[in-house]
């Protein structure tokens, strides 16, 4: 699951206030580079989540695992107002490159995990939870 993937999902639990942002435990993190498109990034901008981005970036820093080698990027709380190439490029490959491949979202209202296997979240929901 790509981080970009992950600023649209959100918990719809029967009872949930809002379910976002689901908060990430990785079990396995990989990365996969690809070509890096700034002007794709500039247009996706005003429709993501950016605290959620700095809310995942801050989960994933404490992740660790001597098979892959990443680097999270630190971020500002707010998205800058001026945006250079080199934070746009660092923002991108977090979005695009990290990839949660085993762990689990979880809600943040009910504590509700839903499991990430082979890079791809299970929200289905039980038929008592909705």
């Amino acid at each position: 699951m790509r981080i970009l993937t992950h600023n649209y999902l959100q918990s719809n639990v029967k009872g949930t206030e809002k379910g976002y942002p689901l908060l990430i435990e990785p079990n396995r993190v990989v990365v996969e580079e690809s070509p890096v498109n700034l002007s794709m990034l500039q247009t996706l901008l005003p429709k993501l989540d950016y605290s959620a981005i700095v809310q995942a970036a801050r989960q994933l820093a404490t992740y660790e695992d001597a098979n892959e080698a990443f680097t999270v990027p630190d971020l500002p709380d707010l998205l800058p107002e001026t945006l250079d190439d080199l934070f746009l490029t660092a923002l991108y490959k977090f979005l695009f490159d990290l990839h949660v491949i085993e762990g689990h979202l979880v809600c943040p209202d009910t504590g509700r995990k839903f499991p990430i296997k082979e890079g791809v979240p299970n929200m289905i929901l039980h038929e008592d939870e909705l």
